[in-house]
């Protein structure tokens, strides 16, 4: 019963980091890891954002275009397996998507209309534990990233940069991660901290204006460095609490391709502010075969004039997921809400609002299917 309960939270948890419907997808999440015995589980979810705005005057224009719907719908996919090399040595391996972007302003906007983002990053970390007794043990790994991008700036608040686009190539960064962990069983207690490596990429870049190319070389970026702090414990027969706090290193995101660091002074295309997103929730098991699983989750506002490649400044959000165990076989389902904090956007110094993104959300479903040999 504690072990299912350890289970049915750290899914929940999963699902919520994983509709938040931003650039942080995944929340690197390594519960796999602590599954009894060999464990094997596949995820799939899927996420619907509902961001919008307005463009602000610009000049004599006195604004009022709209945006369109600029984030796209997205999936995201998983996959883990754990196996006991021996009593206190444990092996798992993770496949996630930690980060994205899908970002496309409609047409119709004056100021910023054709704007695009687009890039994804797939990850495969492979990870050992290892435990000194019942209540201490350690974890740390490899992590291999591959991942590319497509930016363009467009519309009449770029000024003279209106038109610049560049292509980054698939590249392949390593990174590490390293953690420790404390349980006691016979209450459901476990207090995880994992440090996530950043993971530098070097990527082959082409930067145009329009469709002329204007320079070619490569790009260093590092996706950002994070800390996950996951715990839980029970609180009542049958009855759980869980929780996560992660802080993502988003100052070590900098994107300065040669030609546009050059018309800038060395300007990064993307600027986003270091986010600490709070997790908490309550676990039930009803019966044998049924439990469900409640979370709230919530991040503060960073910056209320962000890049118009994130036009969204903090978030809440809410989870709810229904779990079902036969045999060795557990299926958990869940639907995340998360209404995304307002933001209006700005296109470089100085620092003035381009346009008005408010009463902004997003919707996601997730199913996750694990099997215990």
């Amino acid at each position: 019963m504690k072990q299912y309960l350890c289970s049915a939270g750290l899914v929940a948890l999963c699902a919520g980091s994983a509709t938040a419907g931003g650039i942080d997808r995944s929340g690197q999440s390594n519960g796999a890891l602590f599954e009894k015995g060999r464990y094997l589980e596949f995820s799939f979810g899927y996420v619907e954002p509902q961001v919008s705005g307005t463009d602000l005057p610009l000049g004599p224009f006195p604004g009022g275009s709209q945006s369109g719907g600029v984030a796209g719908d997205f999936s995201l996919v998983g996959f883990s397996y754990k196996y006991d090399l021996n009593e206190k040595l444990s092996f798992a391996l993770n496949v996630d998507r930690p980060f994205g972007a899908d970002i496309l302003y409609g047409t119709s906007s004056f100021n910023l209309g054709n704007t695009q983002a687009s890039a994804k990053a797939t990850a495969v970390t492979g990870l050992l534990r290892y435990k000194f007794n019942d209540a201490i043990s350690v974890h740390g790994g490899l992590r291999a990233q591959r991942s590319d991008a497509f930016i363009r700036l467009q519309g009449a608040a770029y000024g003279p940069l209106n038109g610049y686009n560049v292509t980054l190539d698939d590249d392949t960064g390593l990174g590490y991660v390293v953690g420790v962990a404390y349980e006691k069983p016979e209450i459901a207690l476990r207090v995880a901290l994992t440090y996530n490596s950043a993971v530098e990429h070097e990527f082959d870049s082409a930067e145009r204006f329009g469709a002329t190319l204007i320079g070619s070389s490569v790009t260093e970026v590092k996706t950002p460095q994070s800390v996950n702090l996951d715990f839980q414990t029970g609180i009542a027969a049958n009855t759980l609490i869980f929780g996560q706090i992660r802080w993502v290193d988003w100052s070590q995101l900098v994107l300065t391709p040669a030609a546009f660091g050059g018309a800038t002074g060395g300007a990064s295309l993307i600027e986003i502010e270091d986010t600490t997103t709070y997790t908490l929730g309550v676990g039930r098991k009803f019966n044998d075969t049924w439990s469900g699983a409640f979370s709230l989750t919530y991040e503060d506002s960073t910056d209320p004039l962000p890049s118009p490649l994130a036009p969204t400044d903090g978030r809440f959000g809410a989870s709810l997921a229904g779990i079902y165990t036969k045999d060795n076989m557990k299926i958990t389902a869940g639907i995340n809400y998360t209404r995304l904090g307002d933001a209006q956007p700005e296109t470089g110094t100085p620092d003035v609002a381009r346009a008005n993104f408010v009463d902004n959300d997003a919707f996601g479903i997730g199913i996750k299917v694990g099997f215990s040999f």
